[in-house]
């Protein structure tokens, strides 16, 4: 379990790291008027797919770990739920011909489940990197 719980903390740095590279990637797109391709929406699925797997490992963990279910766990898994169903809202307009509402919404949706991850994880560890 203590393999599990180290991989969950450390697994953040690659959602942090797809979250990042989209933001720049999506405001770029956006700002140049450009067409959304195939990368972009690897890109976003990328960044989906890591938290969904990083969800996974904490629910495990959730469960798992013994001493119950103190408030900040719960509070932790909720609000990364909730950046989660943020995440997945990118699906509404994925076939959608306008390009720039594409990157628009995009960028909105990494931005806001960025803030409430480092909100969750800054809530249970009492800083991002301790």
């Amino acid at each position: 379990m203590e393999f599990l719980l180290t991989l969950h903390g450390e697994f953040r740095w690659l959602v942090a790291l797809a979250g990042g590279v989209a933001v720049v990637k999506f405001g770029i797109g956006w700002a140049r008027r450009a067409e959304f391709k195939g990368i972009d929406r690897g890109l976003m699925a990328a960044f989906t797919g890591l938290l969904d797997v990083n969800m996974l490992f904490g629910l495990v963990l959730l469960f798992g770990l013994t001493g119950g279910l103190p408030p900040q766990r719960i509070e932790h898994a909720t609000t990364m739920i909730l950046a989660i169903v943020v995440a997945h809202l990118s699906m509404i307009w994925r076939k959608s011909d306008d390009s720039s509402r594409k990157f628009r919404n995009n960028l909105i949706v990494v931005v806001v489940a960025l803030t409430l991850v480092v909100v969750a994880v800054v809530r249970l560890r009492g800083g991002w990197v301790f």
